[in-house]
């Protein structure tokens, strides 16, 4: 009988720590963060698009020269927390586009590759003229709709499934 005993009492103890690892496991799945892209209204703070990235996701902010009226693409890559400009491309050289950069021509665009811009927060400011559009991986999103031609604030955040699973 105590070997019965001593069995039940083994399996048990099993069954408990199988149970453990399968609660501890699915607790930090539950936990384990996410990026996301999060765009929100600058003055508010309302989320207005939240979308999944990852280290390497390019984002492209495209819009036209409120001057020269020529197609602008400013682009970065998901590194942790910020947003790394790795390029911006444009197709007439005018007002407003650097001027002691090194730029190179390719397929008929300017191409600038800034040196360690790494921004926690970008702040855009969408209009009709300018025709701003957020490029996230393949996603593309129209920033003047969204915003209602409001200030927005674009930035990488953590996200866990918790918080995802939040609306």
């Amino acid at each position: 009988m105590s070997d019965g005993t001593d069995r039940r009492t083994v399996g048990l103890a099993l069954a408990s720590l199988l149970v453990l690892a399968l609660v501890l496991a699915g607790g930090a799945a539950a936990t384990s963060p996410e990026r996301a892209l999060v765009v929100e209204d600058a003055d508010t703070g309302e989320r207005l698009l939240v979308a999944p990235v990852e280290n390497g996701t390019t984002v492209t902010l495209a819009y036209n020269h409120s001057v020269e009226g020529s197609p602008v693409r400013d682009v970065y890559a998901v590194r942790g927390d910020r947003l790394v400009m790795t390029r911006m491309e444009f197709s007439s050289y005018g007002w407003g586009f650097p001027a002691q950069a090194n730029v190179t021509r390719e397929n008929g665009s300017f191409i600038s590759h800034p040196d360690d811009v790494r921004l926690a927060d970008l702040y855009v400011s969408p209009g009709d003229v300018a025709g701003h559009r957020l490029h996230v991986g393949d996603e593309t999103y129209d920033l003047v709709a969204r915003s209602d031609g409001e200030t927005v604030r674009i930035h990488v955040e953590h996200r866990s499934i918790l918080q995802r699973m939040m609306p």
